[in-house]
C-alpha cells in the first residue's frame, strides 16, 4: 500500500514523526510537503498534491495522510476531488468506523489535540490502516453517490 503523507506548517513536526514511524514498518511512504517548515505555507496546496496521487495512483489501495492544526482544513480540501473520502480522525473507535462504512482513502489527523500523544495517533494510523472496507451495498451505493455530488 502506498501511503501519501502531507502536512502544513501547524502539523509538520508531527508529520516528521508519522513519517518515521510508517516508514520504520515497512510502508511505501512519500512526503508530498511540505518538505521544511514555512509558517507561511497554505494548507490547500498539500491536501491538492496528496489527493491527486491517490486518483492516479494505479496501486490497489492508495492513501494519503495529511495534518494540520485542526484536520479540518484539509479534509474540506481533499474532499473538493472526486474519488476522495477524506475524514477527520480522533481516536481508534472513529478510524475503524470510516474505512468500514466510507472506505476513507485519506486519514486528517489534527495535529493540536494528537502531537503529544504518540499512542493514540499510532492506534489511530494503525487501526486506519488495517481496517478493511467492510463492501455492504448500501456503503458502495452512498459513496457512488459522493462521486456524483
Amino acid at each position: 500500500m502506498k501511503i501519501y503523507l502531507g502536512s502544513d506548517h501547524n502539523g509538520f513536526h508531527m508529520k516528521e514523526k508519522v513519517f518515521a514511524y510508517l516508514a520504520k514498518r515497512g510502508y511505501d511512504v512519500q512526503d508530498v510537503g511540505d518538505t521544511y517548515l514555512d509558517p507561511a505555507d497554505d494548507f490547500p496546496e498539500f491536501a491538492q498534491a496528496a489527493a491527486l496521487k491517490v486518483i492516479g495512483d494505479e496501486d490497489h489501495d492508495p492513501r494519503a495522510i495529511l495534518l494540520c492544526g485542526g484536520g479540518q482544513g484539509m479534509a474540506m480540501a481533499a474532499n473538493r476531488f472526486r474519488g476522495i473520502r477524506a475524514s477527520v480522525i480522533w481516536d481508534a473507535f472513529e478510524a475503524k468506523m470510516t474505512r468500514n462504512d466510507n472506505d476513507s482513502n485519506v486519514l486528517c489527523l489534527p495535529s493540536r489535540v494528537l502531537e503529544d500523544d504518540d499512542s493514540a495517533w499510532q492506534g489511530i494510523i494503525e487501526t486506519w490502516l488495517s481496517t478493511p472496507f467492510a463492501g455492504a451495498p448500501r456503503y458502495r451505493r452512498r459513496n457512488a453517490q459522493l462521486d456524483e455530488l
